[in-house]
C-alpha cells in the first residue's frame, strides 16, 4: 500500500509541475513535442494536434518536451525563438505550479480542520515567559524577526534555537484579555533535558474559519513548508544536519507508509488528512528545490535566462548546455548517494 500511495503522491506533484511548463508553453505560442508521465519506453501514448501525451514505464518524474528547449531551432514557434520574458516564464511555472498545488491541498485540510492558531495553552512555571507576564490565551505575532501565523512556526524556531543558550529572543504578542500588543525580551532556560526553552507551548488545537480565513491561512500553511524547506537546507549547509540524515525516494516512501499505518486506526479521514499533508510538504519542497540555481534545475536554467535578459544576447548554447551536462551528472551522483544512504538505514 505504501508504494502505491506514493506513486499517487510523486505522481501528482510531478503531473502538476510539468502542468506549469506546458500550460505557459502553450500560452506562449511554444511547440511542445511530448508530455508524459514517468521515464523510460512508453505504456500509453496517444497524439493529439502537435503533441504527444504518454504513459512511461518507470513511474518516476515526467517531462514537458518541447522544440527548440535544449538545441537550436529555426522553427518559429521553437523554445529558443521566443522572447526571454516567455521563456523565463515558461521555466518558473513549474516550481510557481508546485505551490499552487500545495495551496489547494492546503484548502482541504484547513477547511476541513481547521489551522493551528499560535495561542499559547500553557505556561511553564520558573520560565521567562512567565517571568514576563506571558499567560495562558495571549496570541504570539512575532519571535525576532520572524512573523508568526501558525504554532508551527513557533514550534520551528524552538527547535532550531533549543541548543543556543545566549540568544535572547524577542516575542510580540497579543494579550489574549485587553487585545493589547506587547513586546517582551526572553533569554531561554535550560531544561532538565538539557535544551534551552522560554517556557510556553500551544495546545495543537486546531480552529476553523471562514472562506477568507481558509485561503489565508492555506497561504500561511505553503508559507511554513516553503520557510522550514529553506530553513532546512540552511542547516544542511552549516552542518547542523548531518548527510547522512537526508531523505530520498526510499526513506520517503518508508515514511509514507509508517504514516498511513499509524493513521489507519483513526480511520479514513486522517489517512486522507495525513496524505495531503505530505503531498503539501513534497510539493513545496520539489517547488523550492527547482528554483535553486543548480545546473540542471529550473533555477539554473532560470540563471542563464535572467544573464540573458542583463545582458541582451544569450550564453553561448554549448557552454550553458555542459554546464548544465555537469549538473546532470552531479545530481546523479547525489541520488545515488540518497539511495544508498536511505537503503543502509532500513538494513544497518
Amino acid at each position: 500500500m505504501k508504494i502505491i500511495l506514493a506513486l499517487l503522491i510523486f505522481s501528482l506533484i510531478v503531473v502538476f509541475h510539468e502542468l506549469g511548463h506546458f500550460l505557459l508553453a502553450k500560452k506562449n505560442g511554444i511547440t511542445v513535442t511530448e508530455f508524459s508521465l514517468g521515464m523510460g519506453p512508453r505504456l500509453l501514448s496517444h497524439v493529439w494536434g502537435e503533441t504527444r501525451y504518454s504513459i512511461k514505464l518507470l513511474p518516476f518524474g515526467g517531462s514537458c518536451l518541447m522544440v527548440g528547449e535544449d538545441e537550436d531551432s529555426d522553427d518559429v514557434n521553437a523554445f529558443n525563438n521566443k522572447p526571454v520574458g516567455a521563456r523565463i516564464a515558461v521555466v518558473a511555472a513549474g516550481p510557481v505550479f508546485n505551490f499552487i498545488l500545495a495551496f489547494i491541498l492546503s484548502l482541504f485540510i484547513v477547511g476541513s480542520i481547521g489551522y493551528d492558531a499560535p495561542v499559547v495553552w500553557k505556561v511553564t512555571d520558573g520560565f521567562p515567559a512567565q517571568e514576563a507576564g506571558i499567560e495562558e490565551g495571549d496570541t504570539i505575532l512575532r519571535l525576532n524577526h520572524t512573523n508568526i501565523h501558525v504554532y508551527r512556526e513557533v514550534t520551528l524556531f524552538v527547535q532550531l534555537n533549543q541548543k543556543n543558550a545566549d540568544a535572547s529572543v524577542e516575542v510580540t504578542y497579543r494579550d489574549g484579555e485587553t487585545g493589547e500588543k506587547r513586546t517582551v525580551t526572553l533569554t531561554p532556560r535550560q531544561a532538565e533535558n538539557g535544551n534551552y526553552y522560554l517556557g510556553f507551548t500551544g495546545s495543537g488545537i486546531r480552529t476553523r474559519g471562514g472562506v477568507f480565513t481558509t485561503l489565508k491561512y492555506s497561504a500561511y500553511e505553503v508559507k511554513y513548508w516553503i520557510s522550514t524547506t529553506l530553513k532546512s537546507l540552511g542547516m544542511l549547509f552549516d552542518g547542523q544536519v548531518g548527510a547522512n540524515e537526508v531523505s530520498g525516494p526510499v526513506g520517503i516512501v518508508n515514511y509514507i507508509g509508517d504514516t498511513y499505518e499509524e493513521s489507519r486506526s483513526d480511520g479514513a479521514f486522517y489517512v486522507w488528512l495525513n496524505m495531503l499533508n505530505i503531498a503539501i510538504l513534497l510539493s513545496a519542497n520539489l517547488g523550492v528545490m527547482n528554483l535553486l540555481p543548480i545546473p540542471a534545475l529550473d533555477g539554473g536554467r532560470l540563471v542563464f535566462l535572467i544573464l540573458e535578459a542583463i545582458r541582451g544576447k544569450g550564453i553561448d548554447p554549448e557552454k550553458e548546455g555542459f554546464v548544465h551536462m555537469v549538473g546532470m551528472v552531479a545530481l546523479m551522483a547525489l541520488m545515488v548517494f540518497v539511495m544508498f544512504n536511505d537503503i543502509r538505514q532500513i538494513f544497518w
